[in-house]
C-alpha cells in the first residue's frame, strides 16, 4: 500500500510537471498576429529550402519575428514568404534578408540586414495584400538558402577550374 502511495504521488508530480511546461509553452510561444504588434512584409526567394511557417526571423541575434506562410509563384519561379516581424523594427528601403544556416547540422533561420535607406517599407493597408502590384510591404534585397552538400561537394572535387 505504501508503495502505490509513493507510486501516485510521484505520478502526480509528473503530470503536474508536464502541465506547467504545456502552459509555459502556449504562454511564451505564440507570435500571435499582426493585431499583437506584428507587421507582416513579403519577400521572394529563388531557394526557400529549410525553411517553414514558424522558423525564426533574427536580426542582430535576437528573434523579432516567425514565418508566417510560404508558397509557389510558379509564373516567376519563386517562393513567396510571409513574414510576420516585431512593429518596432522598422525596415528601411534597402534593408536584407538571407536565409542562414544555424549549424552544420541543419536548421535555419531568416537573417535581417537593415540599410540605411530614407524611406522605409510600408506594411500594406486596406485593400492591398502581399506579392500584388502595389509592392506593398515588400523587401526586394533576399538571398536564399545556400546547399551545404554542393558546396562542399565542391571543395572536395577540388574545385576543379581547368588548371
Amino acid at each position: 500500500m505504501r508503495e502505490s502511495l509513493v507510486e501516485t504521488l510521484i505520478g502526480l508530480a509528473v503530470v503536474c510537471a508536464a502541465g506547467f511546461f504545456l502552459w509555459y509553452a502556449l504562454a511564451t510561444g505564440s507570435d500571435g498576429g499582426p493585431s499583437s504588434g506584428t507587421n507582416e512584409y513579403g519577400v521572394r526567394f529563388e531557394n526557400a529550402a529549410g525553411l517553414a511557417p514558424g522558423t525564426d526571423i533574427q536580426f542582430a541575434g535576437t528573434k523579432v519575428g516567425t514565418v508566417r506562410d510560404i508558397r509557389a509563384d510558379f509564373d516567376r519561379d519563386q517562393a513567396l514568404v510571409t513574414l510576420a516581424i516585431d512593429k518596432r523594427l522598422e525596415l528601411d528601403s534597402d534593408t536584407a534578408v538571407r536565409v542562414q544556416s544555424e549549424s552544420l547540422l541543419g536548421g535555419s533561420y531568416i537573417g535581417i540586414e537593415r540599410g540605411a535607406g530614407f524611406d522605409t517599407i510600408m506594411p500594406c493597408e486596406g485593400d492591398q495584400t502581399l506579392f500584388d502590384d502595389s509592392g506593398c510591404g515588400e523587401i526586394l534585397y533576399a538571398q536564399g538558402s545556400v546547399d551545404l552538400m554542393t558546396l562542399f561537394a565542391s571543395f572536395a572535387s577540388g574545385g576543379d577550374d581547368g588548371e
